[in-house]
């Protein structure tokens, strides 16, 4: 299997997710999980109609985004943890940031994004699993957090992202998925440019996609297995 035919079986499963909920396909958005991957695979991506990718390793990221340098129509997000001596790469170069869980990077994104560059798009993470191993925070943290975010002007709030613990059965991966749901609704009517929910991977989106997400992550259906050891962490 291609790349190209990998994301049209993608495309093909989120709709059919939409379509069984009753939702329009054209309200998801598919993020390809680019992570560990080389540029020729993203080139493959992009010449199959793929225009928004992720990375969980800042420098890898920021050396893709250099190599597609000369492209105006393409999205990174970052989705990976953050460092606080890496935010300024991310401020500088990313376009959206999935993994926002304390104020201190929030401020330090805000004080480092380029005045000449839109305000970054930030999605705070929950850990909605109250795993000891994830990052995020947990829901009765959220509001505060919200708050202080909306009042820094080279942020942007666009809601709320999620690894929930690994899940096999469809009615438990629901559970987290609707304690999320639930969270996002209450935010979209506190802050009106709360527009996405970025849940769901691979083996999970189908659950997700019922719940409400906006964004799935995909990286293994597309890419296929990681290639860890081509690529060290960064």
């Amino acid at each position: 299997m291609t790349i190209q035919n990998n994301i049209s079986d993608v495309i093909a499963r989120i709709n059919l997710a939409a379509t069984e909920c009753h939702r329009s396909p054209q309200d998801i958005t598919l993020l390809a999980v680019s992570k560990t991957k080389p540029c020729e695979a993203i080139l493959d991506a992009i010449e199959a109609g793929q225009r928004q990718f992720g990375e969980n390793y800042v420098q890898e990221g920021v050396e893709k985004i250099q190599f597609f340098a000369d492209r105006n129509d393409l999205i990174w997000h970052f989705i990976g943890p953050l460092q606080s001596n890496k935010s300024r790469l991310v401020a500088e170069y990313f376009d959206w940031f999935h993994t926002l869980d304390r104020a201190k990077i929030a401020q330090r994104l805000n004080d480092q994004r380029p005045s000449d560059k839109a305000p970054l798009n930030v999605l705070i993470q929950i850990n909605i699993s109250d795993e000891n191993s994830k990052s995020g925070i947990k829901l009765e943290e959220l509001e505060p957090l919200a708050q202080q975010i909306s009042l820094m002007p080279n942020l942007v709030l666009r809601g709320l992202m999620t690894i929930p613990a690994p899940e096999t059965d469809y009615e438990k991966q629901c559970v987290a998925f609707r304690k999320m749901e639930s969270a996002f609704k209450q935010l979209q009517k506190i802050y009106p440019s709360v527009d996405t929910l970025s849940m769901g991977m691979t083996d999970d989106m189908r659950a997700a996609i019922h719940c409400g997400s906006t964004l799935v992550r995909i990286g293994t259906a597309i890419f296929g297995a990681r290639q860890y050891d081509a690529q060290p962490e960064k």
